[in-house]
């Protein structure tokens, strides 16, 4: 078990942007690793595809 000390440190150190940005970049490459190993075994890419998409909007009907 790590003191208490430690675990203060670790805790601030998760908190920097720093470790987002890492954490981001292992993520992307570990990511680009599966997909390559994918399609190496026959996978199909992955397609692009829309992240969301507006919707009209619908009048209420009026209150009585």
């Amino acid at each position: 078990m790590y003191s208490n000390e430690f675990e203060k440190c670790f805790a601030d150190f998760l908190d920097r942007h720093e470790y987002d940005d890492a954490e981001n970049a292992l993520f992307a490459m570990v990511r680009i690793a599966f997909s390559a190993g994918w399609q190496a075994a026959g996978g199909a890419p992955p397609q692009s595809e829309r992240i969301y998409e507006l919707l009209p909007s619908v009048p209420r009907d009026p209150q009585p």
